[in-house]
């Protein structure tokens, strides 16, 4: 590899350029010298992208301590006593004795984070096949044409082929809350990395992003209020919206102001202080709420913009994402390909990398004629507690399809394991088609619902597609946690039944 940094009066032409070091890198950069091509990197930010230094991964570095906390707080439940406190910082009585050691937690999060980004270089440095262009903003300026740095750099490189990976940041609301522009709020990014420890939080946002930061900060000793514009994650099937918000507002350190819209916000003596309309009262009035930190989650938006994409003739969605076709290719662009959040199609790392094997196989390598990618089956998680997994289509989404479905719920108190672990939240959901017995989709809320929902996710990719069939005939672990998942199963059976249709016989007493 041979590291471009600071470079002036470049020029060179490559056969790839990719453009982002996440997915981009390890998935597709480097594996496409190994077919001999040369290949142009450009990042402006840490290898590793997006997930690595600054989201999927230390965010669950940081969920996962909450968890532990969240563990020590119901353990009066299972008939373990732990010490409580005479008095506490905050003067209450009757908290239990345990000490978050906060700053540490996240320097050690912060430094694990550093250093696997670090280490991704001496592996790649030897591959001269593969130039870096480190820490500067590549930007269009023609078709397959990027200025690298500032114009006066005079650094221009061309490509037979670009491979646009560029991710995403936080959504600005500056335009929309007066005076946010001008004080120190956080989003994810600085969240992540902040080692003070908050005694009061406010978060603009509900989707899941925020809610996973909030039941860490919540855990953690913040107390933190949560503007919610609408509902809690408005993408998540109806029922499993209404549980987690049921159990997600009963949190210790949770406040919520649900449909209260944020005015201004001005920033004096290190406290935010946060102006709101509050719809909720017979007369709308304003009404400050003041705290030590502010997090805006409120969504993600494509980095299109930093791209200058129209320059390359390269044609963005109504909201910034670039234009693909079914072969990830740009409908306006030849030979520039999108994957990952840039292209919009999921805002997930999992298919950032699936989508990059895609290319891999597809494009770069050429081992497969170009067929349609096929995202059926593509599973979405939420780390908050309660968690959230899912795949497929949702209830409402099913009957905007007027597809003729059953609709089942599991509860996990409902299992042997589920009654060891004294659950009262979380279910499983089953939409199953009638006649084909196909399943639409599975929803799950509740312990562990991201390792429990692949059993049903992997059906999705298999040839003909998920059957509830499989499910039933599958052989499940007695008392695991996955009999919730058969335990749904069997209630769509018996829905399928009550309603008329036919059920083969090797079913009937599964």
């Amino acid at each position: 590899m041979v590291l471009l940094k600071n470079v002036k009066n470049f020029t060179k032409h490559y056969d790839i350029i990719v453009i982002g070091a996440g997915a981009g890198l390890g998935k597709l950069g480097r594996p496409a010298t190994e077919y001999g091509y040369s290949v142009a990197l450009c990042e402006n930010d840490r290898l590793g992208g997006t997930c690595l230094n600054r989201g999927c991964i230390p965010s669950k570095m940081l969920i996962h301590p909450a968890d532990v906390i969240q563990t020590i707080e119901s353990a009066h439940r299972f008939e373990v006593d732990v010490k409580k406190k005479e008095t506490s910082t905050s003067g209450e009585k009757g908290e239990l004795d345990y000490d978050v050691r906060f700053s540490e937690l996240v320097a050690r999060v912060s430094k694990t984070i550093d250093e696997e980004s670090d280490s991704i270089l001496p592996n790649v440095e030897k591959n001269q096949k593969l130039d870096w262009f480190v820490g500067q903003t590549a930007r269009f300026i023609g078709e397959r044409t990027l200025q690298v740095g500032s114009p006066d750099d005079n650094v221009v490189i061309t490509a037979d082929r670009v491979f646009v990976a560029a991710g995403a940041r936080a959504v600005d609301l500056s335009d929309q809350i007066e005076g946010l522009a001008s004080t120190p709020y956080m989003t994810y990014r600085e969240a992540l990395r902040n080692q003070q420890r908050l005694k009061r939080l406010i978060c603009i946002g509900a989707g899941y992003i925020a809610t996973e930061l909030c039941h860490f900060f919540s855990s953690t000793g913040t107390h933190t209020t949560l503007f919610v514009r609408s509902k809690f994650l408005k993408h998540e099937d109806e029922e499993v919206q209404k549980e987690f918000e049921r159990v997600f507002v009963k949190r210790k350190n949770i406040e919520v102001k649900q449909g209260m819209k944020p005015l201004r916000v001005r920033y004096e003596n290190n406290e935010f202080i946060l102006t709101y309309l509050n719809p909720n009262l017979d007369t709308a009035q304003e009404q400050e709420i003041r705290a030590d930190g502010l997090l805006v989650a409120a969504g993600i938006r494509p980095n299109t913009d930093v791209l200058q994409c129209e320059k390359a003739g390269i044609q963005l969605t109504k909201d910034g994402f670039v234009k693909v076709d079914q072969y990830l290719r740009s409908v306006s662009a030849p030979n520039v390909w999108a994957f990952g959040d840039i292209a919009g199609n999921y805002l997930f790392r999992h298919n950032a990398n699936f989508e990059s094997e895609y290319l891999m196989e597809t494009v770069i390598s050429k081992m497969s004629e170009p067929y349609p990618i096929d995202h059926t089956g593509m599973p979405h998680a939420v780390f908050a507690n309660p968690q959230i997994a899912g795949v497929g289509l949702t209830e409402q989404e099913c009957r905007e399809k007027g597809l003729n479905f059953v609709s089942v719920k599991n509860n996990y108190s409902a299992s042997a394991m589920g009654m060891a672990l004294l659950s009262d939240e979380g279910f499983v959901k089953l939409l199953v088609e009638r006649g084909t017995r196909r399943i639409l989709g599975c929803h799950i809320i509740g312990h562990e619902a991201s390792t429990l929902l692949h059993q049903v996710g992997i059906l999705f990719r298999i040839q003909g597609g998920a059957k509830l069939d499989d499910l039933l005939n599958c052989i499940y672990i007695h008392p695991a946690l996955n009999e919730i998942v058969r335990n749904a199963a069997r209630k769509a059976k018996q829905a399928l039944l009550n309603a008329g249709d036919t059920i083969p016989p090797n079913l009937y007493f599964k």
